[in-house]
This record gives C-alpha cells, sequence and structure tokens, in this order.
C-alpha cells in the first residue's frame, strides 16, 4: 500500500495541470488560425489580357454583343443600347476581340469600330432593317 498518500496525489495534480496547459496551447492555436480571418484578397488566377475599345455610333437602338474578360471567352450582350455607346474592357490574351452588332425592325445605320491597346483594328457598318456587322480583332497566346 502507499505509505503517503499525499505523494500520490501531487503527483496527479502535476499530471492535470500539464494536461491542462497543453490543452489550452493546443485550443489557442486552433483559435488562432480560425479567428485570424484578415480581409487578404485571395490571389486569383490571373490571366494575362489587353486593352480593347468597342465603340458603336449611327441611329439605334441596336443589339450589342462584345466579348470582355472572361476566362471561358463569353459574349457579353446590351439589348436596346442608345447610340452613341463605347466600352473599353480587358480581353484575354489568345482570345479574338469581337464586337457584333444588330439593327433592329426599323432599320437605319450603325457602325462599330474596335481598337486594341489603342490602335484602330477595324469598322464595319450594317444598314437596313435587321442589318448586321461585326468587328474583330486578333490578340497574341501571350504578351510580347
Amino acid at each position: 500500500m502507499n505509505k503517503n498518500p499525499e505523494k500520490g496525489t501531487g503527483g496527479g495534480r502535476a499530471g492535470v495541470a500539464i494536461a491542462a496547459v497543453l490543452l489550452l496551447a493546443c485550443g489557442g492555436l486552433v483559435g488562432y488560425g480560425v479567428l485570424n480571418t484578415e480581409d487578404e484578397p485571395k490571389a486569383a488566377p490571373t490571366v494575362p489580357t489587353a486593352e480593347v475599345t468597342y465603340e458603336v455610333t449611327g441611329e439605334g437602338p441596336v443589339e450589342i454583343s462584345y466579348l470582355a474578360r472572361s476566362e471561358d471567352g463569353s459574349a457579353t450582350v446590351v439589348r436596346g443600347a442608345e447610340l452613341p455607346w463605347k466600352k473599353t474592357v480587358q480581353v484575354p490574351l489568345g482570345k479574338a476581340p469581337t464586337v457584333a452588332i444588330v439593327l433592329g425592325e426599323k432599320g437605319g445605320q450603325a457602325a462599330c469600330t474596335l481598337a486594341i491597346r489603342g490602335q484602330h483594328v477595324q469598322r464595319a457598318t450594317a444598314m437596313g432593317e435587321f442589318g448586321r456587322a461585326t468587328c474583330a480583332g486578333e490578340l497574341p497566346a501571350t504578351d510580347n
């Protein structure tokens, strides 16, 4: 038998105290990781782009479709746009910047223009009922 009962309980208290300290330390580290949620923006995968300016002039309203920054290359459509209309966007390299216009049933005349990095690339004109025009350009696959 244990001749000194206090000796057995003193060792138990020390073990409990050490376990409590370790538990608190682990809890503090976990809490710090959970609560340390600073508003640091996560770096999104960057896709190199080029500045493209689309412009439509004439008599409208018209429907305008154009390519903007989108990794999947989907187009944005503006229905019933009032003219003149101008939009500067970023287009991923390797995609073909394109703007297409469609006149309404009342017809008229409208022209689209396309500029890549400030340099005029193409102009096209749509005339008459449901007239159509498209301006397109080429962007290299990499930025040189």
